[in-house]
């Protein structure tokens, strides 16, 4: 059976970077998919655009979602990610920069199962990861695939 992957929506190289470094250095084994805006990861998640023809029944198991996007703002993929049956019931993990209470408010009401800010020390930010792949791929029972 494959494994399911992590979707990692991140727009700056540097965070993508620390992310895939902390998940191995973590042996977290899943592959990660990387979206580096929110259109990328819409594209991904509903197999539309470059992802034309993705076998939909492979979806992620958790997606890392920064709000600071491109083109389509993390808020806006949250929401329609639990507008849409195929993608309502993924784990999402806002991983942000952003201080704003406002954001926090706005990602839980959205639907955001856990609302993470980045640590900028490199240590912290590996330790955050490994206690988010901890927590969501190994214990977090997730409800069985559902078919749209």
């Amino acid at each position: 059976m494959e494994t399911s992957p992590i979707l990692l929506v991140e727009d700056n190289p540097d965070d993508e970077e620390l992310t895939i470094r902390a998940l191995k250095k973590n042996n977290i084994l899943n592959p990660v998919v990387v979206a580096h805006d929110g259109v990328e990861a819409l594209d991904y998640l509903f197999g539309t655009g470059a992802y034309a023809g993705r076998d939909l029944s492979v979806m992620p198991h958790l997606t890392l979602l920064d709000l600071n996007l491109p083109r389509v703002g993390g808020l806006e993929v949250l929401k329609r990610m639990r507008e849409d049956e195929r993608t309502k019931y993924i784990a999402v993990v806002v991983l942000t920069s952003s201080k704003e209470d406002e954001d926090v408010i706005r990602s839980y009401s959205f639907g955001a199962n856990s609302y993470v800010r980045k640590p900028v020390v490199f240590g912290e930010f590996t330790e955050a990861v490994k206690t988010l792949g901890l927590y969501w791929l190994i214990l977090h029972q997730a409800p069985p695939a559902r078919r749209a």
